[in-house]
């Protein structure tokens, strides 16, 4: 069975290498179509991100002990607002207070809604606002003008002046989106794999003996003999 199988795994990379010239065609084709993609088609992207802080309330009492745990129930709370926070960031009414403020129509609001995204680092009370857009200046104002809002939104809610702007965005220079070499590798990667692909089921249906060995393989015996196929061209030497 194991040199069954060897003979097997043999064959296909021999059958394999024999297309090499089909293999490289096609992935030089995917390369090019990946070219195009990246150069032609593909909509560059722009993230431009602010940070926010939750700033703890200071205690005014003199006792270390009592500042001590004061601070420590401060940044417990804040965690737990962080989560209540990013939802917060994604709400109808901060989303269409931003637009009203910059002038954008309110049917942008959904695009507008999945192109920001509120992460928070562990163990901090830091927020990242992300504002990803074709425009990068839109990016921009989006991202400034929603800590703004946030910021104003939470102290009315809450009653409570804890959120604070750390970074505000800047207007990015580069795409975001900007991983080209990747996709053209990954072009030729799918390139490689197309052409094995229709090499093996190709070769799978192709019912037609190509050799002796072949013959050999399905009778069980030995080929004895060979008859060449005969050309009328070559025997009247080449006249028709």
């Amino acid at each position: 069975m194991e040199n069954d199988e060897e003979i097997d795994l043999g064959g296909i990379f021999s059958m394999i290498l024999s297309h090499i010239k089909l293999i490289i065609i096609l992935i030089l084709l995917f390369i090019i179509l990946g070219v195009i993609y990246v150069k032609v088609i593909k909509v560059p992207e722009y993230t431009s991100s602010a940070t926010l802080i939750l700033v703890s309330k200071n205690s005014s009492s003199d006792d270390s002990a009592t500042n001590s745990t004061t601070m420590a129930t401060d940044l417990s709370v804040n965690s737990r607002l962080v989560s209540t926070y990013s939802e917060l960031i994604k709400s109808k009414t901060v989303l269409r207070q931003v637009e009203e403020n910059l002038g954008i129509d309110q049917n942008y609001e959904e695009t507008l809604r999945k192109n920001i995204s509120v992460t928070s680092e562990s163990n901090t009370e830091l927020i990242k606002i992300s504002v990803t857009d074709k425009d990068p200046k839109l990016a921009y104002n989006v991202a400034n003008e929603i800590t703004k809002v946030f910021a104003s939104k939470v102290q009315e809610i809450y009653n409570i002046n804890n959120v604070h702007i750390v970074d505000n965005a800047e207007i990015p220079n580069e795409p975001s989106n900007d991983d080209n070499t990747k996709e053209i590798l990954l072009s030729a990667v799918i390139g490689l794999i197309v052409a094995i692909l229709y090499i093996v089921l190709k070769n799978a249906f192709d019912t037609t003996i190509k050799d002796e060995n072949e013959v050999e393989k399905i009778c069980s015996t030995h080929v004895i003999a060979m008859i060449p196929i005969y050309d009328n061209k070559m025997a009247k030497g080449g006249k028709k």
